[in-house]
């Protein structure tokens, strides 16, 4: 009898394959056969669901998203006080433990890729609309200053997560947690009503 395949389950081994392949070659040695060897198939099988190794890629970025999005979506589900979640979902944004670190670099082999390849389109990381979402959240609940620009101060913490996000990649002995930590609920702080 024909052993049945979890096909979502593959393509995510597949995926995380990947991920060690670029970790350890980079993104130029993340050849198909060289993933298919990671996850332990052939190439014909990693064929059967990826044709192209930018089809792969295209799915493998997407699963670091999905991944991103499945933690914060644990953190907005709990029931903590609105200006705590909103620092930790900008945490989220940083790499801050090893899976994030992977994330975090792999996605950026991904941009300079895309941005050298012909066709090769890279998707929205949808973080600057986050930021600006939960920025119209605080302002909803009245934590928000009246002043702000929500719009400037969406792009200002935008820039403040992706520095700190590359500083905790490449010389994290400088700049540790509680340092990152105090980094954004100061800034969030800042943009706040005093005493919330």
């Amino acid at each position: 009898m024909p052993k049945k395949v979890d096909h979502t389950q593959r393509k995510k081994q597949i995926a995380e394959a990947a991920f060690q392949v670029i970790l350890n070659d980079g993104i130029e040695g993340a050849s198909a056969r060289r993933i298919a060897a990671q996850a332990g198939l052939s190439l014909g099988a990693l064929r059967h669901y990826f044709q192209t190794q930018d089809e792969l890629l295209h799915f493998a970025m997407e699963e670091v998203k999905a991944g991103v999005g499945e933690r914060m979506q644990a953190i907005i589900n709990q029931p903590i006080p609105l200006l705590d979640k909103t620092v930790a979902l900008l945490l989220e944004l940083i790499p801050l433990n090893d899976q994030s670190k992977v994330e975090m670099e792999v996605w950026l082999a991904f941009t300079v890729y895309a941005r050298h390849k012909p066709g090769f389109a890279l998707h929205d990381d949808q973080i600057y609309a986050i930021i600006l979402h939960l920025l119209h959240h605080l302002d909803e609940s009245k934590l928000l200053k009246d002043e702000i620009d929500k719009e400037l101060e969406a792009e200002k913490l935008y820039a403040l997560t992706d520095g700190l996000a590359l500083h905790a990649l490449l010389d994290p002995s400088r700049l540790n947690l509680d340092m990152i930590q105090n980094v954004i609920r100061s800034q969030v702080q800042g943009i706040c009503h005093p005493n919330t």
